[in-house]
This record gives structure tokens, sequence and C-alpha cells, in this order.
């Protein structure tokens, strides 16, 4: 039970955020936006260092001086295995007029919940692989550590979760119709945990490999996506600061808890 509510902590996050389509009739101020995308960007950073790559690294330390090679390979694997997601799944990202991946006929809803769901896939694998080195009784994971990453992740879905919903609302769906949206962008993250889990019987032995895996594919939404689009057009410097306050939130989480 107590896996299974870290697992769905991130989903609840962007169910709330998407919630939030039935109290506010208005879309988020371009400056809002970019504070959020920003505080985003900083948490993905911060539970990709502190939960993600150091206790990668931390469980390889028998290789002594070699100790930065799992967590080295498995960074450039998902970094690989998001730029093919990239160019294979159609989406269409927060603000952009031109989609990008194949050639599809589906509307700007749908590729908005897909470019999403995109970096959800990430967060999902990162909060299943902690929890699998949580249930291996890994020394380098606690269930303290393992949730302050749900946490912080779920913080950072609360605003995603209405970012998906509000182009829905606009676009002539219902509220209902605009929040099912936008809470399905988060359902791919319980399930990406849950995959993970189920192979923790196998995955013991490339564990640091997973976590960088994931601290990778969260890098690459972070680069290619959100510090892009935070920084886009005036008033850049508002996303930096989002992307501070998230860092820190992140790292205080992860410190303090873990």
């Amino acid at each position: 039970m107590t896996v299974f509510l870290g697992l769905m902590i991130p989903f609840i996050g962007t169910t709330l955020g998407a919630a939030c389509i039935f109290f506010m009739r208005n879309e988020l101020e371009p400056k809002i936006q970019k504070a959020l995308l920003g505080f985003a960007a900083g948490v993905m950073v911060a539970a990709s260092v502190w939960s993600l790559l150091i206790p990668a690294m931390d469980m390889s330390k028998d290789m002594g001086k070699f100790a930065f090679l799992p967590a080295a390979i498995g960074f450039i694997l998902g970094i690989g295995f998001l730029l093919l997601l990239d160019r294979a799944i159609p989406h269409l990202h927060i603000g952009a007029d031109k989609a990008e991946g194949p050639k599809t006929t589906l509307n700007k809803s749908t590729m908005l919940i897909l470019a999403v769901t995109i970096h959800n896939i990430p967060e999902g694998i990162s909060s299943g692989a902690v929890f699998a080195g949580l249930l291996t009784h890994n020394a380098n994971v606690t269930l303290a550590g393992a949730f302050a990453l749900s946490v912080g992740i779920a913080i950072q879905n609360l605003p995603e979760g209405f970012i998906v919903a509000l182009p829905a609302r606009t676009g002539g769906n219902g509220r209902g119709k605009a929040f099912l949206y936008g809470a399905l962008s988060g359902i791919v993250e319980p399930i990406a945990g849950g995959i993970t889990l189920l192979l923790a019987a196998y995955i013991t032995p490339v564990l640091p490999y997973l976590l960088a895996f994931a601290a990778g594919a969260m890098i690459y939404v972070v680069v290619e996506e959100l510090v892009p689009e935070s920084a886009e057009g005036e008033h850049s410097n508002i996303g930096t600061i989002g992307f501070a306050a998230g860092f820190i939130l992140m790292m205080i989480l992860d410190v303090a808890l873990g």
C-alpha cells in the first residue's frame, strides 16, 4: 500500500492541477506560465541529481574510480530514449503552432496530451526505480527519500495538469472533458512506475543504470522543452527565478527527508 501510494502521488498532483479548470476561467498570464515552467525544470534537475544520479553512483562504489560508469551509460541511454520518443510520437508543445514528430491528423488537444505524456514517462520510471530500490532493500534508497521524489514530481505536476486542461477548455470542450484531458496526461506515470516495479526482481543488478536512465530522460525534457519555453520572449528572468525556486525546494525535500 505504501509503494502504491508513492507511485500515485505524482498522478494525484496532475489531477489536482487539472481540477483548477473548474475554478479558473482565463488563461494563465505569460509571466505565471514562465515561472511555473521554470519551477518544473528546477524540480526535475534537482531530482535528477539528488534522487537519481548520486544514488546511482553510490550503488556503484565497488567499481572504484569507475563508479561513474553506470550513471554515465544510463544517462546517455535515457537521453537517447526520449530523443526516440520525440521523433516517433506526434506531439505539440505548449504555446507552439507546429507539431513535432510524424505527420498526423490528431487534434491539438490530443497532441498536447501526447507532448506531456512523453515527459511524464521518465518521471514514472524514476519513481518506480526508486521504490524498486526500496523493495530490494538497497541501502542507498530510503522510504523518506523515495517519497520526497514523488512529492517533488507531484508539485511540478500541479501546474502541468492545468496547463494541459486549459487549451482543451478554450478549444471548445466542456470543463469536465478538459479536466479529463489534463488528468489523463499524468496517468502514464503510475503505469510506467508499476511496470518498473514488476521488473524489480530482475533489475537489481542494473538499478544504477535505471536510475541514471530516468535522470537522462528527465534532463532531456528540461533542456529540450521546459527551459526554452520558460525563456522565450520577454521576462525570461521570471523563468530563471522559478527554476531556482523549484531546484531549492526539491533539494531541501530530498536532503531533509532522504
